[in-house]
């Protein structure tokens, strides 16, 4: 079964005083790209948390965040050193007088900007215990994304096959038109040598020639190499995850045998047919970009 690159997961974990939320969006991309946002109580966790999810996500553009609601916003709050502030007050007082130099308009702006006034709280060091809940919690969104993207590769897969089999069809619909096509070149060919050119012909030879300009327009090789093709294309399908790549390159093959159809068919109706299967193919190409 497939799975799409596209893919969301999230998952929460309460602690007393606070709240972990764990988020992770993917889309498609030729390898895994990684970014990350990570709460500074667990920046020092970064290297493994890229480990896990290098391990289960393998590939695609995926944006992990981490970040934290406190249930008491005061401890997070910048703490305004009061007593500093008292201290710079009267400084500079005192060198006002001193100097005869005009007090501050604004005091209060003057004295938040003074050095060390704000100061941000210490990260709190994260206990094991707390780290285990983490982890636990990140495995719960990686499990969450993945299910989301076994959900989007079976929609996928519905399409994919969809796809296959309307080629399938449009390629059995060939055969009519392609005994067609030999003997209105063989009556072109004719009219032409009796009516526009008035010659005598060997009709040995004309046979002759006959069968080597048909035979270099046969498509019966190229039918069977795209059946093959398609058939192989949909065991793929059918196989394990992580096959998007190679979906791709079946997909190729799938191309240059359609495109030698077209160029072999010298008939408009089945030139037509080779349109519609393109215009299948091209959705199938669109579409396992997002395979894994």
């Amino acid at each position: 079964m497939i799975q799409s690159m596209t893919g969301y997961g999230k998952a929460i974990a309460t602690l007393p005083d606070k709240k972990i939320t764990i988020e992770i969006k993917s889309l498609n991309s030729k390898s895994l790209d990684l970014s990350t946002r990570i709460a500074p109580a667990y920046r020092e966790k970064e290297i493994e948390i890229r480990k896990i999810l290098s391990k289960q996500v393998s590939r695609g553009k995926v944006d992990f965040n981490l970040w934290i609601d406190k249930e008491d916003l005061s401890d997070a709050a910048v703490t305004i050193n009061e007593a500093l502030i008292e201290g710079y007050y009267k400084q500079i007082s005192t060198i006002s007088q001193n100097l005869n130099i005009p007090v501050p308009n604004d005091w209060f702006q003057t004295l938040l900007k003074m050095p060390d006034v704000l100061t941000k709280p210490e990260i709190q060091e994260v206990s094991e215990e707390e780290w285990q809940i983490v982890l636990k919690t990140i495995e719960e969104a990686i499990e969450h994304l993945n299910t989301f993207r076994n959900q989007e590769g079976a929609a996928l897969e519905k399409k994919f096959v969809h796809n296959i089999d309307t080629i399938e069809s449009l390629l059995a619909t060939i055969d009519p038109y392609e005994k067609e096509r030999v003997e209105k070149i063989r009556e072109r060919i004719t009219d032409s040598l009796e009516n526009a050119l008035d010659v005598e012909y060997d009709n040995n030879r004309l046979e002759q020639e006959l069968i080597f300009y048909i035979e270099k327009l046969d498509v019966n090789e190229e039918k069977q190499r795209l059946k093959n093709h398609l058939t192989y294309f949909v065991t793929t399908l059918n196989s394990k995850a992580g096959q998007g790549k190679k979906l791709g390159f079946i997909a190729q093959e799938i191309g240059r045998e359609i495109n030698t159809l077209g160029s072999k068919s010298n008939h408009a109706e089945m030139q037509r047919i080779v349109v519609q299967m393109k215009d299948e193919l091209e959705q199938i190409k669109e579409q396992v970009l997002n395979v894994l």
